[in-house]
């Protein structure tokens, strides 16, 4: 085709109006960005269980309060026993707290049984200022406390309020670190300082217009936002709009080496990426949605999130990328501009699959060839030894006090609480009973094992304690009465989870329909949960990707062994982070969620590479046989697929920059994940399996019953490549 006769408004007009239309998408994206807290919880409430008992409870415990609170603790620690007179400036300092008017009545102070402790509870009203509410909490309480003293400000409040500081970074230092990663890698792959604009300019303008659509679905409450999510969708789009921008990228490159014509390069180009983008983006999408049949809030929102996001990675790859190099063409590989091939180098005949490749491509082609069955038996052995480690994983959820991992005032203050109080003081357990079984169910909450302490609550959250002057019937509604059991251990311990196990099998001795909640019930409930979501949606997922690797292959054979390959290539990843996690890091254990966030990222985003690399097969296949199609494919697409991983893998391990364990562990988990299906899987094992087997591998399909149209033998074939 020639430049004359491409029409005017292909060759301009079609690429103007797409630019123009995605700048006034990150227009109005861009400035959203920033009111994504209007639209954000980072409370318990957002990754709650859906179903669980925890859940239930704590329904019921809203009842009994006139307003939505959130217990705090305020301790003041002594080194030696209180005196009366700082008693009353203890005392004081109470009097400065109620002038927060931050919620209820402030209980307190309430010395330790050893002298040198007191606390005080203080109810804080649950709303979008409770980070600002800690925070003017601790200027009034930290300069207040008596000289020689220090004042701690604790209890779930605090904690909560820590957790949201620590996602603070999500919204600059995260998306900073991704870009800035990126931007050094794009320019080592194409030495040029355009291309890795207009690459990135797609990436942001993807996440632009994912903003605006999570924001819309969040504004219209169709999903529960949370900063969780809200990190892993900058990540999740800057790196896979970057991977497939990389792959549109590659496939324009190679057309530009056919023509002068660079509309005719660009439409090239997107017919032959747009299958394999698609079929990506489908497949990460699908995977993604499957969260939809999580029962854990946190799993739940994660899903059309990442999706959303995903989507807009997908249309941000296959338009506004195309509509950019229609305007830059060879300008945009500035100074190293792709030159024209003579008409007998454009499509090489194959004999061996290694003509016309060079360097460390060519050498892992020829490795492929001559050694298959030993290549992917070698590689399975590996990956095999790697997921041995999977045994020593401790993912059974980890103490609150352990989930931030930078200073925290409220963890100081869980210590100190521990130090001289029963350790579950100001987060109780919870149970609501009927009002008839109101003394039975409350003698087997005080036998129960693990229990300090419980009474009955009066109206106005006072507790029934029995002394003079002391409420004697309980509040009642709807029939049930709430009981607070104050634990001998710290409410985010596995002793208090124990404690609960014990307590719900007693309380229900006494009433068979007593609910047990709290802050322990609730961790406890949601890694019960978290278990159950891993078993029922791996199947999900795998059924999903095997179904649409079937339609894009057109083939049973090579989407099972892909589906398999990506499933060892998982396994191996978490066994490796199991012994990265004890041995080097020396976290506690790991989120209960980490598993499945791990498969379902490692496992989708794994597939992607061997779609990419599969499908350039299947194509090199139809045109010079199966053996040839093979090492053709995967010379032409290794380095853009080790980039594109490179480029996950980094904006992943940007995560680590948020001081939440979870978020480091996911980070480390898909990063290294994701290196490794690039390095081995991709490159070697899925190869070499391919080149042992082939052309049975498209079995069922058409191509699986025509042998290579390269019929050497084998020997004659491995003396080519020798040459």
């Amino acid at each position: 085709m020639n430049p004359q006769k491409v029409p005017f408004w292909l060759r301009w007009l079609v690429p103007v109006v797409l630019v123009i239309t995605w700048l006034g998408i990150a227009g109005i994206g861009g400035p959203t960005f920033g009111r994504l807290d209007e639209v954000s919880s980072n409370d318990q409430a957002s990754f709650l269980p859906a179903g669980a008992e925890a859940t239930e409870a704590g329904d019921w415990q809203a009842k009994f309060r006139d307003s939505k609170e959130i217990p705090e603790v305020v301790i003041v620690e002594n080194g030696t026993a209180f005196t009366p007179a700082q008693l009353g400036e203890a005392a004081q300092l109470k009097a400065d707290i109620e002038a927060l008017r931050l919620g209820d009545a402030v209980v307190g102070p309430l010395p330790s049984a050893d002298g040198k402790a007191v606390q005080f509870i203080v109810p804080v009203a649950s709303s979008d200022e409770l980070r600002d509410k800690i925070q003017e909490l601790r200027d009034v309480v930290q300069p207040g406390a008596p000289e020689g003293m220090r004042a701690f400000v604790t209890g779930p409040a605090g904690l909560t309020a820590d957790l949201v500081n620590a996602f603070g970074g999500i919204d600059g230092i995260l998306l900073l670190v991704a870009l800035g990663a990126v931007f050094v890698i794009l320019l080592l792959v194409y030495r040029s300082l355009v291309l890795p604009l207009a690459v990135l300019l797609t990436s942001v303008f993807a996440l632009c217009a994912a903003i605006l659509l999570v924001f819309a679905m969040a504004k219209l409450g169709w999903i529960q936002l949370n900063g969780q999510s809200q990190g892993i969708l900058s990540i999740l789009v800057i790196g896979a709009a970057t991977d497939y921008a990389l792959l549109y990228v590659a496939r324009f490159r190679e057309a530009l080496t056919h023509t002068t014509n660079r509309t005719s390069a660009v439409i090239t180009a997107w017919k032959a990426s747009f299958e394999p983008i698609l079929a990506s983006g489908a497949t990460v999408i699908i995977a993604l949605l499957c969260l939809l049949f999580s029962d854990l809030n946190s799993n739940k929102v994660l899903g059309p999130v990442a999706a959303a996001g995903i989507l807009c990675s997908l249309f941000a790859a296959l338009t506004l990328l195309p509509a950019l190099m229609a305007l830059l063409g060879r300008a945009a590989f500035w100074p190293f501009r792709p030159k024209l091939l003579p008409d007998d180098e454009r499509e090489p005949e194959l004999v061996t699959g290694l003509e016309g490749q060079k360097g460390l491509w060519r050498a892992t082609a020829s490795l492929v060839s001559r050694r298959p069955r030993v290549v992917w038996v070698a590689s399975v052995l590996l990956l095999l030894v790697a997921s041995a480690g999977v045994l020593q994983l401790k993912a059974n959820g980890v103490p609150q006090t352990d989930v931030i991992l930078s200073a925290s005032d409220a963890v100081d203050g869980q210590e100190a609480l521990a130090r001289h109080f029963d350790a579950g003081s100001g987060s109780p357990a919870v149970v609501v009973a009927s009002a008839d079984a109101a003394n039975e169910v409350l003698d087997k909450v005080k036998a129960a094992d693990g229990v300090g302490d419980a009474y009955l609550l009066a109206e106005s959250n006072v507790p029934i304690t029995g002394a003079p002057g002391a409420p004697a019937e309980p509040a009642v509604r709807d029939g049930k009465v709430l009981i607070n059991a104050t634990l001998d251990s710290a409410a985010d311990s596995i002793e208090a989870e124990e404690a609960v196990k014990s307590l719900r099998v007693s309380v229900k001795e006494a009433d068979a329909d007593a609910l047990v909640g709290g802050v322990t019930a609730t961790a406890l409930d949601t890694n019960i949960t978290a278990q159950r979501d891993l078993v029922v949606i791996i199947p999900i997922v795998l059924v999903v990707i095997l179904f649409i690797l079937m339609l894009l292959l057109r083939s049973v054979v090579a989407p099972v062994l892909l589906v398999l390959s990506v499933v060892l290539s998982y396994a191996a990843a978490m066994g490796v982070s199991a012994w990265v996690f004890n041995g080097v890091f020396g976290f506690p254990g790991a989120d209960a969620t980490v598993p499945l966030f791990g498969f379902v990222f490692l496992v989708a985003l794994g597939v992607d590479y061997n779609i990419f690399l599969m499908s350039r097969v299947r194509e090199e296949s139809l045109k010079h046989g199966t053996r040839p199609g093979i090492l053709r494919g995967l010379g032409v697409t290794g380095g853009v697929i080790t980039s594109a991983g490179v480029v996950l893998a980094a904006t992943f391990a940007a995560l680590g920059v948020i001081p939440i364990m979870f978020l480091v562990q996911l980070a480390f988990i898909v990063a290294f994940g994701v290196l490794l299906d690039t390095v081995l899987v991709r490159s070697l094992l899925v190869p070499a399996l391919a080149y042992d087997i082939g052309h049975r591998i498209w079995w069922p399909g058409k191509l699986g019953h025509q042998p290579d149209a390269v019929t050497r033998p084998r020997e004659e074939e491995q003396a080519a490549v020798g040459r």
